[in-house]
């Protein structure tokens, strides 16, 4: 593909042809595109759970699940629910289930996922309202009982944006941010004063909030280099994703420049890959178009999540790896991760884990896919109607909620759940006719998000409790009356 970006009628051709067939593609660079999957089901519909009828976000509907794929939960924040669900943040298990389910009201969710802060391990995501394209909101800090321990601002007068959020080793955070500015685009065949999108990132110090750099696209990035059309609130740049270099540098992903841009922690650029105007000689496959989520990996090469729309200037989104020579100035494509079908307008991610395998959260298409090394389709879920949900990922969480189980009964039953327990095994049941001398009962497994059990007979009331796979008791619910 050519250097800068764009596409050959042939790659097109190409691309079309291994759309069309669906078929497993093995090559040099490790190609894949994943085979259609027939018949697929519905996705799912709101749960009702009696024990907890206030929890309504559908989780995953399991296409695929093979041996081979990771265990981690996998962690989404739906959002563009319909109007009899929720959206929020939520962790599932390996079949689909909820593990925790947390509503938010009246806002938009994003990129909840599993960040070290203080040493300790904590959930992060943003909340807020989405405007022009990007987010005015605050990021959260939550401790492994799902309580807030702090909510982050960005430094200044500015407002955090949904796309970055992440805490790095040195107990900074990196954010992202907008703000609307006027420019003069005559020389680009546009009004004199037009209103435009400057996209901004921050690093900010957790310990005390100060800011420690701000990068303006404005400053630096010429309009010329953009590859989205003029318009009122032009977002010429479109800032995505902000990482921590090997080298303590920043890389930066601008979806409208089709460009990931290295930035010194004085504000320069060190070079660009891909776009207009690539310091890279591109090598064959590695031309990429409103990109998401450049990460570099510890071995150096970097990973995107190739998005090729919005427009299509490819048939298929991917999760894309590329090996880079800062010396010769080369960029390699090693592999490439696709979809039959799938073309993502918008968000996305791409994620290696532990066990060497690769994660796609698919964005704007309700999906998300697990690849093994050899790029073996190993798991494959949908996520509810209608939704869509920015990033996605798998990682290994261990948490106990600070509230109680629940309980609910109907007829001869007994309905219990724990929102959040990830070592839950099984429940025990304690029953009587005095609320203050219930006994107990043989336990029963955990059976997903919420499990249904048999009340003992002559019971006028009961609790539960909730115990572990050594059979230790993690929490015991409220009595009440049958």
């Amino acid at each position: 593909m050519p250097g800068d970006g764009t596409f050959t009628r042939r790659d097109l051709l190409r691309r079309g042809a291994l759309a069309a067939g669906g078929l497993v593609v093995a090559g040099s660079a490790g190609e894949l595109v994943a085979r259609s999957l027939a018949a697929s089901p519905a996705p799912p519909r709101p749960p009702h759970f009696l024990s907890r009828p206030d929890l309504r976000i559908p989780s995953l509907t399991v296409l695929r699940a093979e041996q081979g794929a990771s265990e981690d939960a996998i962690f989404i924040a739906p959002y563009n629910a319909p109007h009899d669900a929720q959206a929020g943040t939520v962790i599932t298990d390996n079949s689909g289930q909820p593990i925790w389910e947390n509503p938010i009201p009246n806002k938009v969710t994003t990129n909840v996922r599993v960040q070290s802060y203080r040493g300790e391990p904590v959930l992060t995501w943003w909340e807020g309202e989405i405007e022009l394209g990007h987010g005015i909101g605050e990021y959260v800090i939550a401790d492994t009982s799902y309580r807030t321990v702090r909510r982050v601002q960005a430094a200044g007068h500015m407002r955090g944006d949904l796309h970055e959020f992440l805490i790095t080793p040195r107990e900074t955070a990196l954010l992202t941010s907008y703000e609307i500015r006027k420019a003069d685009l005559r020389s680009l065949g546009g009004p004199a004063s037009e209103t435009v999108q400057d996209a901004i990132f921050q690093e900010v110090d957790l310990t005390d909030g100060r800011l420690l750099m701000e990068w303006h696209s404005l400053d630096h990035v010429p309009f010329e280099q953009s590859y989205s059309p003029i318009s009122a609130d032009w977002d010429y740049f479109h800032i995505n994703s902000v990482d921590l270099d090997l080298d303590g540098d920043l890389l930066v992903s601008a979806r409208s420049m089709h460009c990931v841009y290295k930035i010194a922690r004085d504000g320069s650029i060190v070079w660009r890959l891909g776009g207009k105007d690539s310091d890279f000689q591109m090598g064959p496959g590695t031309g990429f178009a409103w990109q998401h989520d450049a990460r570099r990996l510890p071995d150096g090469t970097l990973t995107m999540f190739d998005n090729g729309a919005t427009p299509a200037v490819e048939q298929l989104s991917r999760g894309l790896v590329l090996e880079l020579d800062e010396s010769a100035m080369t960029a390699r494509m090693l592999h490439q991760y696709r979809h039959a079908g799938v073309l993502a307008g918008s968000q996305g991610n791409m994620q290696t884990l532990a066990n060497g395998n690769v994660f796609v959260g698919w964005g704007e298409v309700p999906r998300v896919s697990e690849f093994d090394p050899s790029g073996r389709l190993v798991f494959d879920a949908l996520l509810g109607r209608q939704y869509e949900c920015y990033r996605a990922f798998r990682l290994p969480w261990s948490a106990q909620p600070a509230d109680t189980p629940a309980i609910a009964s109907r007829g001869s039953r007994l309905y219990v759940s724990w929102n959040g327990a990830t070592d839950l095994a099984a429940w025990r049941v304690l029953a009587g006719s005095d609320a203050n001398a219930l006994s107990p009962h043989s336990p029963a497994p955990r059976d997903g998000f919420e499990t249904v059990m048999a009340l003992p007979a002559r019971s006028a009331y009961a609790a539960v409790e909730a115990l572990d796979e050594g059979g230790s008791v993690l929490g015991r619910s409220a009595t009440i009356p049958i």
